[in-house]
């Protein structure tokens, strides 16, 4: 197992992945590797080579503003949950069957996942 750099080491040299010096560390890593960086420690006797890679991919999904009104989905067995929103200004909508109330509310009651439409 490689040993951990030290905090004071100094960046010498950063490679893309398709650079002379990457190509081991690009079959190792494939697509996910991102650059190559070799530091030097403050002696300039200890090369470390260090490498960054994506991990995770995943999709932005915009927040709304907090006072835009949206509508929520609230199983009717939840007469507590619907409740606690009526009490805080949430309205019944029965024509889409949704309670409608602003973004900061259904974050406040952790609603945020049964939004399912958002009111121009």
């Amino acid at each position: 197992m490689p040993s951990k750099a030290p905090d004071n080491t100094r960046v010498v040299k950063r490679l893309a992945p398709h650079e002379p010096g990457t190509q081991k560390l690009t079959r190792r890593y494939g697509s996910a590797l991102v650059c190559v960086r070799y530091r030097h420690d403050e002696t300039g006797q200890h090369r470390y080579t260090t490498v960054e890679l994506i991990v995770d991919d995943a999709p932005i999904t915009p927040r709304g503003r907090p006072d835009q009104m949206v509508g929520v989905r609230i199983d009717p067995e939840q007469s507590t949950l619907r409740s606690r929103a009526y009490a805080r200004g949430a309205t019944w909508d029965r024509h889409t069957d949704l309670w409608l109330m602003p973004r900061r509310l259904a974050r406040t009651l952790r609603l945020t996942s049964c939004i399912v439409k958002v009111l121009p």
